[in-house]
């Protein structure tokens, strides 16, 4: 099998009404690294840019499916608003760390009511089909320090 290469890109994406979501070629960002294989970046866009080299340039459309999964409605849910004690304005947008069974969770406020907030535990990308312009820059062998902690140094 081959060595896990650690892939340094620029990237612009945007949504299906062609909106930027996010960039690294925005002046002060620097290039996003990833370990290949440690699911450091959605799975679509890693499996788009598996064997490309630098110079590369790809346009990869990712479905929900490969990107950050459906909307989950059950994921959406109003909640008391005495879970927010002590926290004096709750507005929609606000994300908060919530606690779960399964560890801690960013909800983000969608409604305000009197009596209770409703949270959205899903990913903001949830659902969208996201539109990735990226230029590959770097390509190399990751070192075994790298493939140890499962992410690019």
């Amino acid at each position: 099998m081959a060595q896990p290469r650690v892939v340094t890109i620029h990237y612009t994406l945007t949504n299906d009404q062609g909106e930027e979501l996010d960039s690294s070629r925005v002046e002060g960002r620097e290039p996003l690294s990833y370990l290949e294989g440690a699911q450091n970046i959605i799975g679509g866009l890693e499996s788009a840019l598996n064997e490309k080299t630098p110079g590369d340039q790809v346009k990869v459309s990712v479905e929900p499916a490969e990107g950050y999964g459906e909307l989950n409605e059950e994921l959406v849910q109003p909640v008391p608003r005495s879970a927010f004690e002590g926290v004096d304005t709750i507005e929609p947008g606000m994300q908060f760390q919530a606690q779960t069974p399964g560890g801690p969770q960013v909800v983000r406020v969608v409604e305000v009511g009197d009596e209770t907030v409703t949270i959205d535990a899903n990913h903001p990308l949830a659902g969208q089909t996201l539109h990735f312009d990226v230029e590959v820059v770097e390509a190399r062998d990751a070192t075994d320090e790298e493939q140890e902690h499962g992410h690019a140094h």
